[in-house]
């Protein structure tokens, strides 16, 4: 399966490969002289550009109105991620730690964002057979493609720093958020998130979840 380029639904390869080849015979003659594979980097394109329109389906079911989608959040983890790199007293690469972070999601192109609690009812192990099986589906077989899992394969290991990074972002991006809403919209459904303390890999992560506590018990 592919994307179609018109408007990103998911053909068979003998749909959408006439269409390319119409678009291809125009691309300067000097793209075509680099050796870049185009149609594999087009279409994980069209694929990244899914999460515009992928909601986050948390904040859609506790009511919070014209809701983040996972594009939002996942810039949200990748920019947390590259200003905790900066005061992490542990080296990272910070180019890796940056490309997890924006793949980290990238799955719920095709599965959509299916709530933490759902998983619950599901046998154990699906949700990592799922999204895996959907990244594969993303990568396809191109030059990058090996390159990519690779990268999302450590990622959910999270046994590496840069790995361990995305995963303390993530949280911080989620915990963020949730404040940020309850304090626009006063919905007091999110107050669930801040039940359980999250577990942090890094102090510094840890300290910025201390103090959006402290704000959001303070009110300020």
């Amino acid at each position: 399966m592919e994307v179609d380029l018109q408007t990103g639904l998911h053909l068979p390869s003998i749909i959408l490969q006439p269409a390319l080849r119409v678009i291809f015979s125009h691309i300067p003659e000097a793209l075509h002289n680099t050796g870049m594979a185009i149609a594999p980097l087009l279409d994980l394109l069209f694929h990244g550009n899914q999460l515009k329109r992928t909601a986050r389906t948390g904040w859609a079911q506790r009511g919070v109105p014209n809701a983040e989608n996972v594009a939002a959040h996942s810039f949200g983890v990748a920019f947390a991620t590259g200003l905790l790199a900066q005061v992490m007293e542990e080296p990272v690469d910070v180019g890796k730690a940056l490309t997890m972070a924006l793949l980290h999601d990238l799955p719920e192109g095709l599965t959509s964002d299916i709530p933490t609690p759902a998983w619950g009812y599901l046998p154990a192990g699906l949700k990592a057979q799922v999204e895996r099986s959907a990244m594969q589906e993303i990568v396809g077989q191109g030059s990058l493609a090996a390159g990519l899992m690779a990268l999302w394969e450590e990622l959910t290991a999270a046994v590496t720093p840069e790995a361990r990074l995305v995963h303390d972002a993530d949280k911080i991006d989620l915990y963020l958020q949730a404040l940020i809403y309850e304090e626009q919209t006063g919905n007091r459904h999110l107050a669930e998130f801040w039940q359980d303390a999250p577990v942090f890999y890094f102090p510094q992560a840890r300290a910025i979840y201390e103090v959006l506590c402290s704000r959001r018990m303070s009110g300020e």
